[in-house]
């Protein structure tokens, strides 16, 4: 697969669910301890401001609602359940959202993905917003680093356009709006809750 260049922060400057389903088929890359450690982006979910009851800034004015008002295109990263999950800043002009990464299909830097993760599956690296963290060493220290900056050591780049898209509702909220928030590539055998079919497929 042909890697192509950084996607510009006006990428990522309109409504969270656009974006959200558009980052499919790009690849996020991550260089860690001078390897490049990539993967497809297969997996997201939208998040939006108040008015989300599944958001950060629904109720809060805590840092990370802060940033979700603020800048577009950075790296947005907190802990849940002992887990690190990536998050870009994405919104309309004076708006508030962001989009959570989900899953990845490995692309590059596997060996060290295993390493890191403990785990020879490829299939186990990193379908799932903790496991995905963990396989590209993303934690708290690239927290509010620019995603379209060629410096950067967390860019996304463009991949390919993936038009089997499908979308649920979010996964693991105790509250969520009335429309799907989660996009994914329909045929992945890579995203965070994986099909029958699609395990039966990898056994033959």
């Amino acid at each position: 697969m042909k890697i192509g260049g950084i996607l510009s922060k006006r990428f990522y400057a309109r409504d969270p669910a656009i974006v959200a389903r558009r980052l499919l088929g790009n690849v996020l890359c991550r260089v860690f301890e001078k390897k490049a450690l990539t993967g497809v982006i297969v997996e997201t979910e939208a998040y939006y401001g108040k008015s989300d009851p599944a958001s950060r800034a629904y109720r809060s004015n805590g840092e990370i609602a802060m940033m979700l008002y603020g800048d577009v295109g950075r790296a947005l990263i907190y802990g849940v359940h002992g887990k690190w999950l990536f998050n870009i800043v994405a919104h309309e002009p004076h708006g508030c959202g962001g989009v959570l990464i989900r899953a990845l299909e490995p692309l590059t830097g596997i060996d060290e993905m295993k390493r890191l993760r403990g785990t020879s599956d490829v299939f186990r690296l990193t379908n799932g917003p903790g496991r995905l963290t963990e396989a590209i060493a993303i934690d708290k220290i690239l927290h509010g680093k620019p995603v379209y900056l060629k410096s950067s050591e967390i860019t996304v780049r463009k991949g390919f356009v993936k038009t089997n898209i499908a979308r649920g509702f979010r996964i693991g909220v105790s509250r969520d709006l009335d429309i799907p928030l989660r996009f994914y590539v329909a045929d992945s055998c890579f995203v965070s809750h994986r099909r029958d079919k699609c395990l039966s497929r990898l056994n033959t």
